[in-house]
């Protein structure tokens, strides 16, 4: 509950244990075992944040979050908790502002960022990739930058990397050497962050992480739930998430230095899964954004079930802590708890390892920064109760406000001309070109093959010409030789017929000649 001095978290013998809003960007740790009461302490900071007109950012692990945009229920046990914590001239049941979100669009607004917005060194932390891998990732988004290719979706990132495995020769010299090793490896690292619902959360239209910094038109903060019941099953997802919207509101926001309040508070349950075998750069990605952003006026509290979940270089820049209770029943878990009292301002009263395995459902030990910024010490705090539903939300709530949120531009997804249709098309037009040249290459040969074909027809023609020519002229000679032989066959029997006659007719003159003689010499005598 917000009041003048500040959040009342809940009583501390008797005295109220106050967070001073002007403190609460320094980041804080929630932790406890199962069942110990995170979710109402949880619920109960964002109350009151909201009713300080900041907006506020919850993950809603189990589904009971969402309650937040109801009014609570009355019941004897909570009108006794009013009247114990002193609140009820103040108390009223009542819902807050709530926009719901969901990276796999099932229980909210579409949760949605671009390959780019991501950038290849956030995209290398979160998949793991090597130096070399990372280098060449580098290389891709150089590329696709150069060439005006938009990299939206987690699409347009793997149709960019079979394009520069492709062409990799051609952009060597002028990028440097792109190994093929490298991007098989940057393709199946890719595989676990789509199979987990990286399709879903890479696309258009992308969140402007403005639309979380909010008021409702009566001055309360917006009460952004993000559902992450499917969501913190997939912790390369859930990682990669987180340290989008850190690095994005690092960005975006300006330096604010300290503030009367922040402008805006994130609660991220379940941290434990965003640490767990993450690779040592993201841990350190995490750790700068988490020491920077707190000057941006954003504060990040980390909600798990022991402070061992969370690495010592992030633990140690969580200023507030409330320490619900730990169960110790093996030498392991003894040491957790010793270690989760270490980290508390140690109060001369009690001993906290021990009280914090006496420690009832809806009481934590609590350590705050005072008005100096100087950590209290821990006292034993019964923790306040929220003001709306400590349940899940109706159906009909959350479609109420989901209607009434005013954030429907990111209910229908769009998929621009980016990397993907820009090279699919140009391949098609290779494609076609290629195609078009194997044409024309076919007619060419088809040309080619028709010209020699009719060369070798008219090659043969004039051989069968010449051919007949020569059988012609064949035939003339031998008609020539025929007639020629008729001739002189012709000449001979009219030679020889005219000797004949000359034969004749000499014989006929000698005998004519002969009895002309006869006859002379008979009148002689």
């Amino acid at each position: 509950m917000y009041t003048s001095e500040g959040i009342y978290l809940g009583l501390a013998g008797g005295e109220r244990v106050v967070m001073h809003l002007n403190m609460v960007n320094r980041h804080g740790l929630i932790a406890g075992a199962s069942g110990t009461g995170k979710t109402i302490t949880m619920k109960a900071m964002a109350e009151s944040l909201s009713d300080a007109g900041v907006p506020v950012f919850l993950c809603d692990v189990k589904g009971d979050v969402s309650g937040i945009c109801q009014p609570g229920k009355q019941s004897e046990g909570m009108e006794r908790r009013i009247d114990k914590f002193g609140i009820r001239e103040s108390f009223s049941y009542q819902g807050y502002p709530t926009v719901f979100w969901d990276i796999y669009q099932e229980g909210g607004h579409p949760v949605r960022a671009t390959v780019s917005d991501m950038g290849p060194e956030l995209l290398s932390r979160i998949l793991g990739l090597t130096d070399a891998q990372q280098g060449v990732l580098n290389i891709v988004f150089r590329i696709a930058d150069d060439n005006g290719l938009l990299l939206l979706d987690l699409k347009d990132l793997r149709a960019m990397l079979g394009y520069v495995s492709d062409h990799r020769a051609e952009y060597a010299a002028s990028y440097g050497s792109i190994a093929p090793q490298s991007l098989g490896g940057i393709l199946r690292a890719l595989l676990p962050l789509e199979n987990q619902g990286g399709d879903l959360f890479f696309g258009e239209p992308a969140l402007d992480i403005r639309d979380w910094i909010r008021t409702a038109s009566d001055g309360r903060g917006v009460v952004n739930v993000l559902n992450c019941v499917k969501l913190v099953q997939n912790p390369t997802l859930y990682a990669s998430f987180l340290l989008w919207m850190l690095s994005e509101l690092f960005e975006q926001l300006p330096e604010a230095g300290d503030l009367d309040k922040p402008k805006l508070v994130f609660f991220f349950d379940e941290a434990h899964m965003l640490f767990s075998d993450a690779p040592k750069a993201l841990v350190q990605k995490i750790e700068q954004v988490v020491k920077l952003i707190r000057s941006k006026g954003v504060g990040i509290y980390f909600v798990t079930q022991s402070p061992s979940d969370i690495p010592d270089s992030v633990l140690a820049q969580l200023s507030s802590r409330v320490q619900h209770a730990l169960r110790a029943y093996t030498p392991a878990e003894q040491k957790a708890v010793k270690a989760a009292a270490r980290s508390l301002r140690a109060n001369p009263a009690f001993q906290a390892d021990e009280v914090i395995m006496e420690l009832g459902v809806g009481e934590a030990l609590v350590s705050v920064l005072d008005a100096n910024g100087v950590p209290g010490i821990v006292q034993r705090t019964a923790i306040i109760c929220p003001q709306s539903l400590m349940a899940p939300a109706e159906e009909t709530a959350r479609q109420a406000a989901l209607a009434a949120d005013g954030m429907a531009k990111y209910d229908q997804g769009v998929d621009n001309d980016s990397a993907y249709e820009q090279l699919a098309q140009q391949k098609a037009d290779d494609e076609e070109r290629a195609k078009l040249a194997a044409e024309r290459e076919q007619l060419e040969k088809e040309k080619a093959a028709f010209a020699a074909q009719k060369r070798k027809e008219e090659a043969a023609a004039q051989k069968k010409r010449e051919k007949e020519a020569e059988a012609a002229q064949k035939k003339l000679e031998k008609q020539l030789e025929r007639e020629e032989a008729a001739r002189q066959k012709a000449a001979e029997r009219r030679k020889a017929q005219i000797e004949r006659q000359l034969i004749n007719t000499g014989a006929q003159v000698l005998k004519r000649g002969l009895f002309n003689t006869l006859l002379g010499g008979g009148k002689k005598r």
